[in-house]
């Protein structure tokens, strides 16, 4: 069965970016692959690489994709910031430190 069939898609109002059910969360993407929208900003605005350098970590990005990325953020800053929550370490430690407050003889995370 191929992926359209199996996975619903959606296009959004940017060229190269598309929201797939059940890839990366539903989170929106480069089309043609699983690098999420919110991956690209944090990489830009968080690491503080150049679209250069994203382009040579990921040499089969197209430039026009990888600034399609970044538009699309300035366009849904809120929906591609809750992506950038909803997939951090922070929110993480904030679920673990929650559960534990429950269930205080388990842990998600491994001390080493």
């Amino acid at each position: 069965m191929a992926n359209a069939e199996k996975h619903k898609r959606q296009q959004t109002e940017h060229p190269h970016i598309v929201k797939i059910e059940g890839v990366c969360g539903g989170n929106a993407i480069i089309e043609g692959t699983r690098i999420a929208v919110w991956h690209i900003v944090e990489y830009y605005y968080k690491v503080g690489m150049t679209a250069e350098q994203i382009l040579l970590d990921w040499d089969y990005l197209a430039p026009a994709q990888v600034f399609d990325a970044l538009a699309y953020y300035h366009d849904r800053r809120g929906e591609v910031d809750r992506a950038i929550w909803e997939n951090s370490y922070e929110r993480w430690k904030q679920q673990d430190a929650a559960y534990q407050r429950v269930n205080p003889s388990i842990s998600c995370f491994v001390v080493y």
